[in-house]
């Protein structure tokens, strides 16, 4: 069984502050509880083929991991695969405008869990769902309060 998980929110930015707060990696740790470290293993800025390692704790564990950028159209979406880690995951932001001066934004994650994680897959379905929105709100308040 696999895990897609997708949650959105509404911030009161223009589609263009947000997507770039967003996209830049070494924003990561300010509006991700769970990650702790980010490392550039490309050049930045992002771009197609960048690759960023991320070290994150999640459900007690430590977990490291790589994501590639693999689609990136400025100011309305990003996907990043993992090049390596715990299991294949796919994340995917999109931005689109909900109305004058907000966006709303989607953060998917996808991924196959293997062994002892995919028996597991619907209690991880449900804390990344919860953590996704805990995020996405740090996230709304770091853009909205301009500490972004």
């Amino acid at each position: 069984m696999g895990v897609d998980v997708v949650t959105e929110t509404v911030i009161n930015r223009p589609c263009e502050d947000v997507a770039a707060y967003a996209t830049d990696p070494s924003h990561a740790p300010d509006w991700y509880a769970n990650i702790a470290s980010v490392q550039w293993q490309t050049p930045p800025p992002v771009q197609v083929g960048s690759r960023v390692a991320f070290v994150a704790r999640f459900l007690g564990r430590r977990l490291a991991y790589t994501y590639e950028i693999t689609e990136l159209v400025p100011g309305e979406r990003l996907v990043m695969r993992t090049a390596q880690g715990p299991f294949p995951m796919e994340t995917t932001y999109t931005w689109q405008a909900d109305g004058t001066g907000r966006t709303r934004m989607m953060l998917r994650n996808r991924g196959e869990p293997a062994g002892f994680s995919a028996l597991v897959a619907p209690f991880l379905s449900m804390a990344m769902r919860r953590a996704n929105r805990k995020d996405l709100a740090a996230l709304k308040t770091r853009v909205e309060t301009g500490n972004a």
